[in-house]
C-alpha cells in the first residue's frame, strides 16, 4: 500500500504560555512519520525539513517541508499514541457515544469513563480535554495558512493544494468544538497576545467561518485524491478534496438550517457518481471504498501494524467485557434496529458470559496485530450526504423527494420503504435511521440529539438508567477551569 503523507521529519517547538489560546502546543514535525504497509511496515523518507517551528518561514520555503505540516494533522489523527490517555480526537466515538445512549459502561471504576456515562463531567476534570486538544489542530492550520500566504518559493500548484487543506481542516475542527462546547472564541491567526484574551462568539458566526472557509476549499482543493506530494493523483482517498470539502460544506449548512444549499451540496456530492456510490454493507469501512469521501490511514508503531483504534478498542474479546474493554453496545441501541435489518448483522457483532449477551460495534473488524491492512477509519460517507439531503428536503416539504432519498438507505440495508409521509413523520424516520446507520462514527448521535432538539427527552429516561441525574446543561461539555482562570473574557458554560 502507498501512504499519500509521504513524509518524516526533524522536531520542532512552538512558543509555549500557559493559556489555550496563548499555548502553542509544542507540533513536532517529527509526528510527521507515516507508516506504510506493504509486506510489513516501513517508513517513507522523503526530506528532512530544518529544526525549526511550524510558525517558521523556512518551514513555507520548500514544497516538502510545506507539505510536511498538513501531513502532520493527519499523521497525529491517526496515530496510536493519539489514544494514549484518551485525549485524541478521534476518541470523540467513544465519549460522546457514552454521554449518549449508544454505549453501555461495564468497568464502574473508570473514573474517567463513568463521568461521560453519568453525564457527571466537570470544568476541571473530563469533558474539557478536547478543548486543548482541537484548537491544537486550529493553531496548526492557522499557521499554516499564514506561512503558504506569506511564501513566494513554493510551486503553486502545492500552494494552492496545501491552502484547500488547511482551511478544509480548520473548519471540520471547529465544526466539532462548537457541537461540543457551543459558542467558542474564533481564533482565525497566531498573534497569542490577541488571542489570549479572545471571548466566546455565538455560533452562527462560526458556522458562517466555517462556511466561508469551506467555500474557499471548494474552489482551491483538486477534485482527484492526491498523494503525498499534493500532485499526483491516487486512490487512496486520505486526503481533502473538492468533494470533502462539498460533503462537510452540505452538513455545516444543515446544522446551521441552511436547507437550500444543504441540499445543493448534498445532490453535488451524490450526483458524482463516476467517484462515489454506496457500497455492500461489508464494504462500507474498508480502505478506499467507493462510499468513502474521506478517510485516515493507520499510523501505528513499526512493531505493530494494525488498521483501526476502533477495532481494537471496541471489539469484545470471547472472555467478555473487563477493565481493558469496558464498553459495549447499549440495549437502547441494539434493540432500534428493525428485525431483518442488514446492518445489526453486518455491523454488529457479541459475546455471551453466562446468561448475558454483550453487543459491540463491528464496523471495523481487524483488530489483530499485524493484520493486513484493509480498512481505514472514515470521517465522511456518502450515506450521511443522503441523510443531509432527504432532511433538508423534508424541511421544504419536498416530502417524496425526502422518501425517495432515505429510502435509497433503507434499501441497502434490507428494509422495505419508510411508511412516514408527513414532515414531521419523515423527519422522526430519518432521525431514527441516523441512529442506526451512524452509530459510533464521530459523535453522529450525540450531535443530532440536540439539533434536533430532542436530547432532554431522550436523556431524561437514558442518564438515570445509567446512574445519573440530566441536566440541559450537561449538552455542552466543560470548558477547563484554567482556562477560564486565565482569561478575564472567556466564560464557563451553564451548570459547571
Amino acid at each position: 500500500m502507498q501512504s499519500i503523507y509521504k513524509t518524516t521529519d526533524k522536531k520542532s517547538s512552538l512558543y509555549s504560555g500557559d493559556h489555550f489560546l496563548s499555548r502553542f502546543y509544542i507540533f513536532s514535525i517529527a509526528t510527521v512519520l507515516i507508516l506504510v504497509f506493504e509486506s510489513g511496515c516501513k517508513k517513507l523518507v522523503d526530506v528532512d525539513p530544518p529544526d525549526t517551528t511550524i510558525t517558521g518561514s523556512s518551514v513555507y520555503a520548500s514544497d516538502a517541508t510545506a507539505i510536511a505540516v498538513l501531513t502532520g494533522i493527519y499523521t497525529r489523527l491517526s496515530s496510536t499514541a493519539n489514544y494514549d490517555g484518551n485525549t485524541g480526537f478521534t476518541t470523540i466515538s467513544l465519549f460522546t457515544a457514552l454521554s449518549a445512549d449508544e454505549m453501555a459502561l461495564f468497568d464502574l471504576n473508570n473514573a474517567n469513563y463513568l463521568s461521560f456515562y453519568r453525564n457527571s463531567l466537570s470544568a476541571s476534570g473530563a469533558g474539557s480535554e478536547f478543548w486543548p486538544t482541537i484548537y491544537s489542530y486550529i493553531f496548526t492550520c492557522n499557521s499554516a495558512i499564514e506561512g503558504l500566504k506569506k511564501s513566494t518559493t513554493l510551486a503553486p500548484a502545492v500552494k494552492q493544494q496545501l491552502t484547500g487543506e488547511a482551511k478544509f481542516m480548520r473548519a471540520f475542527f471547529y465544526f466539532y468544538l462548537i457541537n461540543l462546547y457551543g459558542d467558542v472564541p474564533l481564533v482565525l491567526n497566531i498573534d497569542y497576545k490577541v488571542n489570549s484574551l479572545l471571548s466566546r462568539i455565538p455560533k452562527a458566526q462560526v458556522y458562517q467561518q466555517i462556511i466561508n472557509d469551506l467555500k474557499e476549499a471548494q474552489d482551491l482543493l483538486t477534485s482527484d485524491y492526491v498523494k503525498g506530494d499534493v500532485i499526483s493523483k491516487t486512490t487512496e482517498r486520505v486526503r481533502p478534496n473538492k468533494w470533502a470539502a462539498t460533503a462537510l460544506l452540505a452538513r455545516a449548512y444543515l446544522f446551521n438550517g441552511d436547507y437550500i444549499n444543504a441540499e445543493s451540496q448534498a445532490t453535488s456530492v451524490i450526483n458524482n457518481s463516476s467517484m462515489y456510490s454506496l457500497s455492500t454493507l461489508p464494504d462500507v469501512f474498508l480502505k478506499n471504498s467507493n462510499e468513502a469521501i474521506l478517510q485516515l490511514q493507520p499510523v501505528f508503531p513499526a512493531t505493530v501494524v494494525s488498521n483501526t483504534h476502533d477495532a481494537v478498542q471496541f471489539i469484545i474479546p470471547a472472555t467478555g467485557p473487563s477493565n481493558s474493554w469496558p464498553v459495549y453496545l447499549s440495549t437502547s441501541l441494539v434493540n432500534s434496529f428493525e428485525s431483518s435489518d442488514q446492518r445489526k448483522i453486518n455491523w454488529v457483532s457479541s459475546v455471551i458470559m453466562g446468561t448475558d449477551t454483550f453487543y459491540y460495534p463491528y464496523k471495523y473488524k481487524m483488530n489483530t496485530p499485524n493484520d493486513p491492512v484493509t480498512e481505514y477509519l472514515m470521517l465522511l460517507r456518502l450515506a450521511e450526504q443522503y441523510f443531509i439531503r432527504a432532511e433538508s428536503r423534508a424541511k421544504q416539504n419536498k416530502l417524496n423527494e425526502a422518501m425517495n432519498d432515505l429510502n435509497v438507505i433503507r434499501t441497502r440495508a434490507g428494509l422495505a420503504n419508510t411508511t412516514a409521509t408527513t414532515q414531521s413523520e419523515l423527519i422522526i424516520a430519518i432521525q431514527h435511521e441516523r441512529q442506526v446507520e451512524l452509530f459510533m462514527e464521530l459523535g453522529h448521535r450525540w450531535l443530532d440529539l440536540k439539533r434536533m432538539n430532542v436530547i432532554d427527552a431522550v436523556m431524561t429516561i437514558v442518564t438515570p438508567k445509567k446512574g445519573g441525574t440530566w441536566s440541559t446543561n450537561w449538552q455542552l461539555y466543560p470548558i477547563p477551569v484554567g482556562d477560564i482562570q486565565k482569561d478575564p473574557n472567556l466564560i464557563q458554560n451553564a451548570g459547571y
